[in-house]
């Protein structure tokens, strides 16, 4: 039987956090995305980004943007093998 490959999420824990850039915020609440990073994370107009945070204590320590599509693909790769098993019931 054909072993499938597993590709690794990149959002894990370990050792994917750094800092990109700072931004400020504006007083309309926008901020701007520098280009660099843009282009890196390949983030173009019209993309949507999910907005993602973490809380500590009660309080939203953490926020993180994922492109739509690829939040997708991690909501199938967690919730998939679950409902498999649940179906099999």
């Amino acid at each position: 039987m054909a072993e499938e490959k597993k590709t690794e999420n990149c959002c894990t824990p370990a050792g994917c956090c750094k800092v990109e850039s700072v931004v400020s915020v504006d007083e309309r609440g926008q901020m701007v995305l520098p280009k660099e990073l843009r282009d890196k994370a390949g983030i173009h107009a019209g993309d949507k980004l999910a907005v993602v945070s973490m809380e500590q204590d009660g309080k939203t320590c953490c926020l993180s943007l994922i492109k739509v599509e690829s939040l997708t693909s991690m909501v199938k790769d967690m919730l998939g093998p679950v409902m498999e098993e649940v179906l099999k019931k």
